[in-house]
């Protein structure tokens, strides 16, 4: 390890929900914790703020074991863990909070379970009604997209430009944009108001992962 690599102490407090700024990297589905470790370790030496994780392929088995290891080394960089879609998952390991899309139940149910101190995100696609009515029942953040073409989900709806700077106007909680970021288009969402990028493929499939995680964080100064 270089004095470059070096990693932050360990945290003496749990991350809070108000650290949601920044380069948010969801995990791509990988069926080896060693090499999912050493893809996230990258990012987070790159300077990721966020890690979610996102296995949609993965046995329950696989996704405790993933879920633990990529615990550790958030908690080694003071970098929140956050769980897609898994509210069980996220109780029975400590982690650091849950994201929620339409279909993975209430809101406002997760909140009570989770407590008021462990981060809540709720994807709300292209509706803001939807962001202000996950807001009112308690979540800490919201994530708008696919704002490009994904990979990931091809056939999501695209979500305008102008509903991040909508939300910012109408919001208190952090809003994340999501879906077919890259660098080529990342300023133009950090300019219209989008407070954190979540990327999975621009990130964990470049050449140099820590590269790639470095140039987003970046733009945000």
């Amino acid at each position: 390890m270089t004095k470059t690599d070096t990693v932050p102490a360990k945290p003496t407090a749990t991350p809070t929900r108000n650290e949601i700024a920044g380069l948010y990297v969801v995990t791509p589905d990988e069926s080896n914790t060693v090499h999912l470790e050493a893809k996230v370790r990258a990012a987070l030496a790159g300077g990721a703020r966020l890690v979610q994780y996102r296995n949609k392929s993965a046995s329950g088995a696989l996704r405790r074991e993933q879920a633990m290891a990529l615990l550790t080394i958030c908690r080694m960089y003071g970098v929140p863990l956050i769980i897609n879609d898994h509210l069980e998952l996220a109780l029975e390991t400590g982690a650091d909070g849950v994201h929620l899309g339409v279909d993975d139940g209430s809101i406002a149910a997760a909140r009570e379970r989770l407590g008021t101190g462990k981060i809540l995100g709720a994807s709300c696609y292209g509706r803001l009604q939807n962001a202000l009515q996950a807001q009112q029942s308690g979540a800490s953040y919201v994530a708008f997209g696919s704002f490009f073409a994904s990979g990931v989900k091809p056939d999501t709806v695209r979500a305008p430009l102008r509903l991040l700077h909508e939300a910012k106007q109408a919001l208190s909680i952090p809003v994340v944009a999501i879906g077919g970021i890259t660098l080529a288009n990342a300023t133009q969402l950090v300019a219209a108001g989008a407070d954190s990028l979540a990327v999975i493929s621009a990130v964990f499939s470049a050449h140099d992962v820590r590269a790639a995680a470095r140039r987003f964080s970046a733009l945000f100064g």
